[in-house]
C-alpha cells in the first residue's frame, strides 16, 4: 500500500486503535508504528497503555498532557462564544480533536514519519476532525483511516479481529457501548442506544461514570458562587482555582447532583442522525452561569447578535472547522464582548436542576431605579407613547392600505 516506512497512530488503547496497531504492521510492509495518545482527561484509561501499545506491536508510545491547553484555548473560547450544537450538546468530544491532532503532527513530523493513521469511522465526525487539523498543520502529509479500507465491517468483528491476534480488552460484547471521555465530559453511543425509543438505563451500575441520575442525587440542594473575569472562569466559592481544578470541582457538583445528563438526536456532519447520551456536569454549570452573567452585563443588541454567532461557532467546532479564518474572527468578536462579562454567579444544585440564585457584575447595566414598579424620578412614562407611535407607523400604514392580514 504505498512507500510507508512509518506512521504516526492517534492511540486511545480503545477497541479501534487496540486492532489498528498490528493491522498496520500486517498491511504496510510491517511498517514502524509509533502510538500518540492526547490527554484531554481520560483519567485511568491511560493506565497501562504503554505496555499494551507495545505488546501490539508499536515501537514507542508518547502521552502527551494537554489538559490545561484544551481547557484553556478551546473550551473558555467556546465558553465564551455560548455555543451550543443543537441546543443541548456542548461539544465535548468535538472540541478535543482539534488539540489532539495538533500534538499528532508536531510529533509525525518530528519523527519524520510518513502517515498519520487514526481510527475514526467513516459514518462518524472525527474523521473529519482529525483530518481537517491534520490538513491545517501537514497539508501533504498521508493519512490512513483503516475503516475506510479493511474488511472489518462491525465492533463484533473488531472483537474477532482483537481476540485472534490476542489483544486484550476492556470491553465484552454485551458492554460495547462506543464510550468518549475526557475532563469535559463522557459520550455513550451503540447497543440499546442505537433505538431511540429505548430509555437510557441511567440506574444500571456502570452506565453513568461522571455522576448519578437526578433521580439519585441527594435531597438537599448544593449551592455554588462561580467568579468570572472577561468571561473566564476563576474561581469557585470565592477559591481561586486554575482552569483544569475548576473543570474538576465543578464535575464534581455537577455529578453528584445529577447535573448534565442529555439525551440527544444530532444530525451528524455526514448526513445521518445519531442518537447519544453525554455527561457534562461541571461544564452544564459552566455554561448557565457564563449566560447568567451576560443576561445583566451586555447590551440588548450584542447579547442578541451574540446568539446568532453562538450557534455558527457551534457548528464550526462540531464539524471540524477550528483552524480556519471564520472560527478565528468569531472568536475575536466574541473576545470583544466579553470585556464586562466579570462578576459573581451563584447557583443552586437539585436534582439534576439548575436553579439561579443570584448575579453580581461591577459593570451591571440592570438599573433597579430605572426597571422598579415603585414610583421613580428617573424615567418618564409619557415618554413611551411617542417611541410606540414611531415604532407602529409602518404598521399604520399598511394598515390604511389595507395590507395587513391575520
Amino acid at each position: 500500500m504505498g512507500d510507508i516506512k512509518k506512521v504516526v497512530l492517534a492511540y486511545s488503547g480503545g477497541l479501534d486503535t487496540s486492532i489498528i496497531i498490528p493491522w498496520l504492521k500486517e498491511n504496510y510492509d510491517n511498517c514502524e508504528v509509533i502510538a500518540v495518545s492526547g490527554d484531554v482527561g481520560q483519567g485511568t484509561e491511560l493506565d497501562g497503555l504503554e505496555e499494551k501499545a507495545i505488546k501490539t506491536g508499536a515501537s514507542k508510545l508518547y502521552i502527551e498532557d494537554l489538559n490545561k491547553e484544551f481547557i484553556e484555548e478551546y473550551v473558555f473560547p467556546t465558553i465564551k462564544a455560548d455555543a451550543v450544537y443543537e441546543s443541548k450538546y456542548l461539544l465535548g468530544t468535538s472540541f478535543a480533536r482539534p488539540v489532539i491532532a495538533k500534538r499528532i503532527v508536531e510529533i509525525a513530523l518530528k519523527e519524520g514519519a510518513d502517515a498519520i493513521c487514526h481510527g475514526c469511522t467513516g459514518k462518524g465526525n472525527d474523521q473529519v476532525r482529525f483530518e481537517l487539523a491534520i490538513k491545517a498543520f501537514a497539508p501533504d502529509m498521508k493519512i490512513i483511516a483503516p475503516w475506510r479500507e479493511w474488511s472489518i465491517k462491525s465492533r463484533d468483528e473488531e472483537i474477532d479481529y482483537a481476540e485472534a491476534h490476542n489483544i486484550p480488552l476492556k470491553i465484552t460484547r454485551e458492554t460495547n457501548y462506543s464510550k468518549d471521555k475526557n475532563i469535559w465530559h463522557i459520550s455513550h453511543e451503540g447497543l440499546d442506544l442505537e433505538n431511540p425509543a429505548n430509555e437510557p438505563m441511567y440506574n444500571k451500575e456502570g452506565f453513568l461514570e461522571l455522576g448519578v441520575s437526578p433521580e439519585q442525587a441527594p435531597d438537599k440542594a448544593t449551592y455554588v458562587t462561580i467568579s468570572f473575569e472577561k468571561g473566564v472562569p476563576v474561581a469557585v466559592d470565592g477559591e481561586k482555582l486554575g482552569s483544569v481544578e475548576i473543570v474538576k470541582k465543578l464535575n464534581q457538583l455537577g455529578g453528584e447532583n445529577g447535573i448534565g445528563i442529555v439525551d440527544l438526536v444530532e444530525n451528524r456532519l455526514v448526513g445521518m442522525k445519531s442518537r447519544g447520551v453525554y455527561e457534562t456536569p461541571g461544564g452544564t454549570i459552566l455554561y448557565h452561569a457564563h449566560n447568567k452573567l451576560e443576561e445583566i452585563t451586555l447590551d440588548r443588541d450584542t447579547y442578541h447578535y451574540k446568539q446568532q454567532v453562538g450557534l455558527r461557532f457551534a457548528e464550526l467546532v462540531y464539524f471540524g472547522q477550528w483552524y480556519t479564518p471564520l472560527r478565528k474572527a468569531l472568536s475575536a468578536f466574541v473576545d470583544s464582548t466579553q470585556e464586562t462579562v466579570t462578576g459573581d454567579v451563584k447557583l443552586k444544585l437539585y436534582k439534576g436542576n439548575i436553579i439561579d440564585a443570584g448575579v453580581t457584575s461591577p459593570y451591571s447595566l440592570y438599573d433597579e431605579d430605572i426597571a422598579t414598579f415603585d414610583e421613580d424620578e428617573v424615567y418618564n412614562q409619557k415618554d413611551s407613547a411617542g417611541f410606540i407611535n414611531l415604532f407602529g407607523l409602518p404598521i399604520k400604514v399598511q394598515a390604511k392600505k389595507g395590507l395587513v392580514k391575520e
